[in-house]
């Protein structure tokens, strides 16, 4: 069945970098659009960045543009997110989304950004 998968998480000082990865399987991945969405407790889910089937053209909200960028491996099934320069507001779940042929959401990972 169509699985995605996200890891890369955790707890990271301001200033600080992650990288998240989603895991896809279940569907044809190199046929579909991936994004990374983000909800902080008592907020709306917000749409971070987005990258269509072939890689070659991405989308990363203003707020982050300087800081964070979406890329993937379609030989390996896996979106990632790099997050650099991380700063409390930063601090949500993090959720990958498949969109386009097949639409399907992951469980999240847990991003605190925290001194």
């Amino acid at each position: 069945q169509v699985q995605l998968v996200e890891s890369g998480g955790g707890v990271v000082q301001p200033g600080g970098s992650l990288r998240l990865s989603c895991a896809a399987s279940g569907f044809a991945f190199d046929q579909n659009g991936m994004r990374w969405y983000r909800q902080a407790p008592g907020e709306e889910r917000e749409l971070v960045a987005s990258i269509i089937s072939s890689g070659t053209s991405t989308y990363v909200v203003d707020s982050v543009r300087d800081r964070f960028s979406i890329s993937r491996d379609n030989l390996r099934k896996m979106v990632y997110l790099q997050m650099n320069n991380l700063k409390s507001e930063d601090s949500a779940m993090y959720i990958c989304n498949a969109w386009g042929k097949v639409n399907a959401w992951g469980q999240g990972t847990q991003v605190s950004v925290s001194s």
